[in-house]
């Protein structure tokens, strides 16, 4: 018997938000009916990419229809750039909790969230699984080695237990547990790997990088590396000023008007900024 929540309880038998939106913006299918569950998410975002109305129809076991339910309700009058950064941990903590067997049915509905939001920003999406493509490892349950790979670095796991629990890989007949292994081993190292080279590059930032140095740095990105992509597509980028962490900025041309102006200063700009100049920086809009 799993210990569910009461909050999960109450999604199962009460789900919100069955069924699907008319006219949808947005739309994602992902899961398998053969392996036991699948998901549909629908979604209508208005001019300024706000969410207004979610719903899902799924198949699958409670922890899957609670999943889903509580998703539409996370992601309803969200930005689709801060519903885009929902983990499948934040919905599964959203409803107090999964069993750790049942944590695949949260990732089912990130997955479902992340492929809808990028075909609505027009980006190729493939019918399948874009985790799918790759050797299959588990032939039990057609999971492959990108699958395996997404759930280990998404939710930093460790054992074949884990990743039996996030993505059922290994969960079957066992014989590709030395191949999962093998992942995780490689994916462990990696990770290990990027987090002393991050430590390494803030502590580079923090002592040898001075104020007039860090404002250069960031005129130079803007102008060399984010200006470029910007006006391939009629817009453009200017820099008003810089407060402590605090980089102020103004779009341009196409930019100014875009309905997903706000994705395009958190998720393209800013996500620049932190990578090349210093991590605790945020980016903010000129009103002027």
């Amino acid at each position: 018997m799993w210990n569910y929540s009461d909050k999960l309880k109450e999604h199962f038998l009460h789900p919100k938000n069955v069924g699907e939106v008319q006219n949808a913006d947005a739309e994602a299918t992902v899961g398998n009916i053969t392996c036991g569950d699948a998901l549909k998410l629908t979604l209508k975002i208005d001019k300024n990419g706000i969410i207004t109305d979610a719903k899902f129809k799924t198949f699958g076991c409670a922890s899957a229809i609670a999943s889903s339910s509580i998703l539409t309700e996370m992601v309803k009058g969200k930005h689709i750039s801060d519903a885009e950064k929902i983990t499948n941990k934040e919905i599964a903590d959203y409803l107090d909790g999964l069993p750790p067997e049942k944590m695949h049915c949260s990732v089912m509905g990130q997955e479902a969230l992340e492929k809808a939001l990028k075909r609505y920003r027009g980006e190729a999406v493939d019918e399948t699984d874009e985790h799918d493509h790759g050797k299959v490892i588990c032939k039990c349950f057609g999971v492959t080695d990108a699958k395996i790979r997404h759930v280990i670095r998404e939710n930093k796991l460790t054992t074949i237990g884990d990743v039996i629990h996030y993505c059922k890989a290994g969960g079957g007949c066992t014989s590709c547990h030395n191949e999962i292994q093998k992942i995780l081993d490689e994916e462990i190292g990696a990770q290990k790997a990027a987090e002393q080279c991050g430590a390494i590059k803030a502590t580079q930032h923090a002592v040898k990088m001075t104020n007039l140095q860090r404002i250069t740095l960031i005129q130079q990105t803007i102008l060399n590396e984010i200006a470029p992509h910007l006006r391939q597509d009629g817009g453009d980028i200017e820099l008003i000023d810089v407060a402590g962490n605090k980089v102020i900025v103004a779009l341009r041309g196409a930019c100014a008007a875009c309905p997903s102006s706000q994705y395009t200063l958190k998720l393209a700009v800013e996500a620049k900024l932190k990578e090349r100049v210093s991590p605790d920086i945020e980016v903010v809009q000129s009103n002027t």
